[in-house]
């Protein structure tokens, strides 16, 4: 059993419900980095076709994967260590296919609910049941509806005790993480 997670910058929507590839922050690699290595992920890609982010986000990696970074702070290097960065979400299939030798179960998720929606029990109990999954979060405005409808599951939303549902997406990470994996 493995479970992957990406966080996407494309394909995505912006405030306009156009497809979009979003900038790269660089606190989402790193504090998605840690919950993904607290919670047992095998690896965490970082999807980003725009080619001056890529380039950051793989210098950001290098720096703490093999960098000054990782002898000036080991345990960001622990968290970093199982990040890769790639341009497009089939790069992520096609590496863990070639380093792993499995197809994962892709489970997106969202803050808008779907009458498909899969709850936190169902993908845990396939996790513990030795399902590989990975785990896609999108930015901006949320994956698009071509991308949420080719997956194997969608995920319920996090949801409050208000009508706001607009959590960052690292918060989301941690709080689907938790549910899925946390004991």
């Amino acid at each position: 059993m493995a479970v992957y997670t990406t966080l996407l910058h494309y394909p995505v929507y912006n405030k306009s419900k156009k497809v979009v590839a979003t900038s790269l922050t660089t606190l989402d690699i790193h504090d998605i980095a840690r919950a993904s290595r607290t919670y047992g992920v095998k690896r965490y890609y970082v999807v980003q076709p725009i080619e001056n982010h890529l380039w950051l986000a793989r210098k950001l990696l290098s720096f703490w994967q093999s960098g000054h970074g990782r002898e000036y702070n080991p345990k960001r290097w622990e968290a970093l260590k199982i990040v890769e960065a790639v341009p497009y979400f089939e790069d992520v299939l096609s590496d863990i296919r070639e380093k792993d030798g499995v197809t994962p179960k892709v489970v997106v998720t969202s803050a808008r609910r779907y009458g498909n929606a899969v709850s936190y029990a169902f993908l845990r109990e396939r996790i513990s049941a030795g399902e590989d999954v990975i785990i896609c979060f999108g930015t901006g405005w949320g994956l698009t509806e071509e991308f949420i409808s080719s997956a194997d599951y969608v995920l319920e939303p996090i949801e409050g005790i208000t009508d706001y549902n607009h959590l960052s997406v690292r918060s989301a990470a941690s709080i689907i993480l938790d549910r899925l994996m946390g004991r």
